[in-house]
C-alpha cells in the first residue's frame, strides 16, 4: 500500500512540473497578427470604370 502511494505522489509531482514548464513556454512564444490585406480588387475596378 505504501508503494501504491508513494508511486502516485511521484506521478503527481511530475505532472505539475510538467505544467508548469509547458506554462511557462508558453507565455515566452511571441504572437503575431498577419497585416490586413490591401484591397487591390476595388482599385482594379475603380480605374476600368473610369477609362
Amino acid at each position: 500500500m505504501k508503494l501504491v502511494m508513494i508511486i502516485s505522489i511521484i506521478i503527481c509531482i511530475i505532472v505539475v512540473l510538467v505544467t508548469a514548464l509547458v506554462t511557462s513556454k508558453a507565455y515566452t512564444v511571441n504572437h503575431t497578427v498577419d497585416p490586413m490585406p490591401t484591397d487591390d480588387k476595388h482599385k482594379q475596378n475603380d480605374e476600368n470604370k473610369i477609362s
